[in-house]
């Protein structure tokens, strides 16, 4: 009984030892957040230091690396005013390479002569099956433009019907609208006719 009464009373000191207070807590927070910041201003001004003891080195080698281009442009130049006759060739060289069909020419008659003709055979039988392919494709544009242009000159027949069948409605009307105004003239004249016989 003694030992319960003892454990009890530990356990009613344990609960009654003060829990940290909101003031220490808000205190060790700011300690802590004040460390972390010295340790990355501390870290960042030493990767900032690095940086600077880098970029000397940095632009020295741009330096180097830019006079040797441009001394290159320079010598180039220079070569290109010693001799005006080669660097028309190669100008005129570069601008046929460019153009789709000698470079297909010297290709063929050069490299493509290396080819077998297995390789051939295989490269023209895929052409004709790539144009084989592009010819019922245009095949079935041409028969879908068919059908489509066989629809819109049937719908424009049936509109032209319509119209020519609405034009004679038209005439109709007016013809009856032309007896109308005949016989209301009439009748108006011999309604007038009847009025002034009775005054």
């Amino acid at each position: 009984m003694a030992k319960a009464d003892s454990s009890s009373s530990s356990d009613g000191d344990a609960s009654s030892e003060p829990a940290p207070s909101l003031a220490s807590l808000a205190e060790n927070l700011q300690r802590s957040a004040i460390q972390s910041a010295r340790t990355m201003q501390h870290s960042s001004s030493t990767h900032f230091r690095a940086f600077q003891n880098f970029l000397p080195e940095a632009v020295s080698q741009y330096r180097t690396y830019e006079d040797a281009f441009f001394n290159k442009v320079k010598d180039g130049l220079m070569t290109a005013k010693e001799h005006p006759a080669l660097c028309a060739g190669l100008a005129i060289s570069a601008a046929l390479l460019a153009m789709r069909a000698p470079r297909r020419f010297l290709f063929r008659h050069t490299l493509g002569r290396f080819q077998s003709e297995e390789a051939r055979y295989v490269r023209t039988e895929k052409n004709v099956k790539d144009l084989n392919l592009s010819v019922d494709l245009l095949k079935k544009e041409s028969v879908k433009l068919l059908q489509r242009t066989a629809l819109a000159e049937k719908e424009m027949k049936y509109g032209h019907n319509e119209l020519v069948s609405a034009g004679t409605q038209f005439q109709q009307l007016a013809k009856s609208a032309y007896k109308v105004e005949a016989q209301a003239a009439g009748m108006l004249s011999i309604f007038l006719l009847k009025k002034i016989t009775e005054n």
